[in-house]
Formats: C-alpha cells, sequence, structure tokens
C-alpha cells in the first residue's frame, strides 16, 4: 500500500505531511502555490526520501483549480504538459495526478483522461485516479500503470466517487479518517490512499493514518515505476 497527499498549494501544513507520507502530489504552480515553492517541496521531498508525483490543475487560481474550465481535450493536453515537464526538470517524477475540477473532468470524459494519459506516456511514468472512472480506464487503454486511489479524509459514495465538499460529514476527522484507510487497504480494490494536504489539520490526519496502517500490520511503501 501507498500513502500519498497533495502539497506545495501554500495552504496546508506541508512539512508535518511530508513526514508521514511515501508520495507527495507537488502542485506545480498553476493552480495554486508558486513556481518557487513547486522547486522548494521537490527538493524536500528528494532530501526526505519521499516520492514525487506531479499535481497539475487548471489555471485557477481564484477557485483553486476547483472550478471546471470549458478546455478541449488539445488544450488540457498542452496544460498538462506544460506543468509537468516544469517539474520533471527539477525531480524525476514517478506519476501525474491531476488536481480538483481537472481530476474529476478526467475521470468523468475519456477524451480528457486520454490526454491526461498521453502526456504521462510521453515521460514514461503512470497516472494515479479512482478505480472505476475514466482515468484508471484511460491508463489500461494506453498500457501505462495506473494507481487506484482511495480517500481517507473524504466521505467516499458507494461507486467509489467522492461526496461534495459541502455536503455535511464530507471531511472526516482523524479517527474516522485512520479507520477509513484500514478498510481501503484491506480491500484489494486500491494501490494508495490520499490525505488532503489542504484540509485543516492535515498533519494530524496523516499521522493518525499511518498510526492506523502500522498498527494494522499494513506496510506501505513508494509506488513502483
Amino acid at each position: 500500500m501507498n500513502l500519498n497527499s497533495d502539497i506545495g498549494e501554500g495552504a496546508g501544513e506541508d512539512e508535518a505531511v511530508l513526514g508521514q507520507i511515501d508520495s507527495a502530489n507537488v502542485a506545480c504552480g498553476v493552480h495554486a502555490g508558486s513556481i518557487s515553492l513547486a522547486i522548494a517541496t521537490a527538493r524536500r521531498c528528494q532530501k526526505l526520501g519521499v516520492q514525487v508525483g506531479a499535481h497539475p490543475g487548471y489555471d485557477d487560481r481564484a477557485g483553486f483549480g476547483r472550478v471546471d474550465l470549458s478546455l478541449s481535450a488539445d488544450e488540457i493536453e498542452a496544460l498538462v504538459a506544460f506543468q509537468v515537464a516544469g517539474l520533471a526538470a527539477v525531480t524525476p517524477i514517478a506519476y501525474i495526478k491531476p488536481h480538483g475540477a481537472l481530476y474529476h473532468r478526467c475521470q468523468r470524459e475519456p477524451a480528457a483522461a486520454d490526454a491526461l494519459v498521453r502526456v504521462a506516456k510521453s515521460h514514461g511514468i503512470g497516472v494515479m485516479g479512482q478505480p472505476g472512472f475514466g482515468i484508471i480506464a484511460a491508463a489500461e487503454r494506453a498500457g501505462v500503470p495506473g494507481y487506484r486511489e482511495g480517500f481517507a479524509d473524504r466521505l467516499m459514495l458507494p461507486d467509489g466517487s467522492l461526496a461534495p465538499r459541502g455536503q455535511a460529514g464530507a471531511v472526516l476527522n482523524p479517527a474516522v479518517a485512520a479507520q477509513q484507510a484500514v478498510t481501503l487497504a484491506r480491500s484489494g480494490r486500491y494501490d494508495t490512499i490520499c490525505v488532503h494536504g489542504d484540509t485543516p489539520g492535515a498533519g494530524q490526519i496523516a499521522a493518525a493514518v499511518r498510526a492506523s496502517l502500522r498498527e494494522a500490520g499494513i506496510e506501505t511503501a513508494p509506488l513502483a515505476s
């Protein structure tokens, strides 16, 4: 099992989270953060031995990348390629996980997912997405690694998708998140579990999840690349 988090967005507790995870989805400085923060975060990951994945998003700082933009598949491919190439210029990257609205767009729209996967394939790496949705399906079509992702700190609906953030109970407290992480890990449906780095108390949640997995005898490691 693998434990990942979205970091480098300038909105969380990156240092506390980095001490608990195996893989970091480093924001590429477009939807949040900055180029300088992306570089500093990548270098911090290198020092700590944390695997780096690219975390590109829509050019939507006002909405923190959570507002869907009406881009074509070609425009999505160019946007992702630009961000991934920038991060890859300063650190080895193991996979791509899109952020926010771009993630959900790729999950539901095959053309967008195929665009994302073409960028991953050009770098010889995989992609991260929820099982049963578009990103993993596109990875299978293209023959690139697809890492199946579950979420420790968010309420997951029966189909595996996330409950909207505005829904009551959508963001889980540390104890519930830790319990959910163990359940996900034992299900056999997931390769990696996410703790959102921008969630209030993200460091405490990540620590609780890590401890709970350890107590359950579940070992974690970087994703095979």
